[in-house]
């Protein structure tokens, strides 16, 4: 694949969601969807009360002219939308629910679940129509586990796991625009290098996508990207990591979003069975703002580790 289409999927979509920062953003802030703080966080993230949220619409728009302007209409390219428009759908609906009947918890637990069950097993079925493979590869090596029919349930939970860790990370100005922009920057070079063109082109568009709505969402942000962003961005990431077979490597080129995870799963289980709290809060993000840190060194540390996690995964590749 030309080169150049990659460079012109990533800045054509930079472009876009640089252009549609002003169209949206005060649409939102008239429409009055505000983000709904939470009284138990940070007393700092209070005066962000009211800052426009839903800005992940700027994130898929841009993402979506992009994707279908340079990719091939394929198998792949729908199981690529349909896990990142479809999960970015649940996300919109959360959102929605969230500033229109000010419920700061948006849907509930169950509700989630079942959205992202549906688009998931759409996705299943997809993979089994294209006859992708149901080898799980062991990066670093030629090595292989064929999982049969356990492949589609190991899927679902791929897609679980990235989206949830993903909208985990979301809490910070800009710590999620950057990580992910990282993350995906690696896959755009996985892609290349494995020849699954689509999912290279949706990945360096996912680039372009979030660092263009970086330029509005990092502090102070004028802007949230909401739960239509971030679910979305962890559906595309997932794909995209199932489509080049890459699936466990996912676990350290997504590194942040794990621990921010695995952050939340320790604190829960903790209280639940000591009555005591690992963290000061969690995601990790907010025990790190509690103990002192500002803003913008929570974020650049976070973007430092996803980076030096990007380099040693694309080590088990290239």
């Amino acid at each position: 694949m030309d080169m150049m289409v990659i460079l012109l999927s990533l800045g054509v979509s930079f472009i876009l969601a640089v252009l549609f920062g002003p169209l949206f953003i005060p649409l939102l802030r008239r429409l009055k969807f505000g983000q709904q703080i939470r009284t138990d966080g940070p007393q700092s993230h209070l005066k962000k009360s009211g800052t426009p949220t839903m800005g992940g619409i700027i994130i898929m728009l841009a993402l979506l002219i992009t994707f279908i302007k340079f990719a091939e209409i394929s198998s792949e390219f729908w199981v690529l939308l349909t896990a990142s428009l479809g999960f970015g759908i649940v996300g919109f609906l959360d959102d929605y629910i969230k500033i229109v009947f000010k419920r700061s918890l948006g849907l509930t637990a169950r509700q989630k679940l079942v959205g992202q069950l549906i688009f998931s097993v759409i996705v299943c079925w997809q993979l089994y129509n294209m006859g992708h493979s149901t080898e799980l590869l062991i990066p670093g090596t030629t090595a292989g586990i064929d999982l049969g029919w356990f492949y589609y349930p190991f899927v679902v939970i791929i897609m679980f796991a990235a989206s949830n860790s993903v909208n985990f990370t979301d809490g910070v100005d800009g710590l999620l625009a950057g990580t992910s922009a990282i993350a995906f920057g690696a896959f755009t070079i996985i892609a290349l290098k494995v020849v699954e063109y689509d999912a290279a082109i949706f990945s360096a568009s996912m680039v372009g996508a979030v660092l263009g709505f970086l330029v509005y969402n990092a502090h102070p942000a004028k802007v949230f990207m909401g739960d239509m962003g971030s679910l979305g961005i962890g559906g595309g990431i997932a794909a995209v990591a199932i489509l080049t077979k890459t699936e466990l490597l996912l676990i350290l080129i997504g590194g942040v979003f794990v621990l921010e995870m695995l952050s939340v799963i320790i604190q829960v289980t903790s209280f639940k069975l000591r009555k005591k709290r690992v963290f000061k809060m969690s995601p990790i993000h907010h025990h790190f703002e509690l103990s002192g840190w500002s803003e913008w060194k929570v974020v650049t540390v976070f973007w430092s580790v996803g980076l030096l996690l990007a380099i040693i995964g694309l080590m088990f590749i290239l």
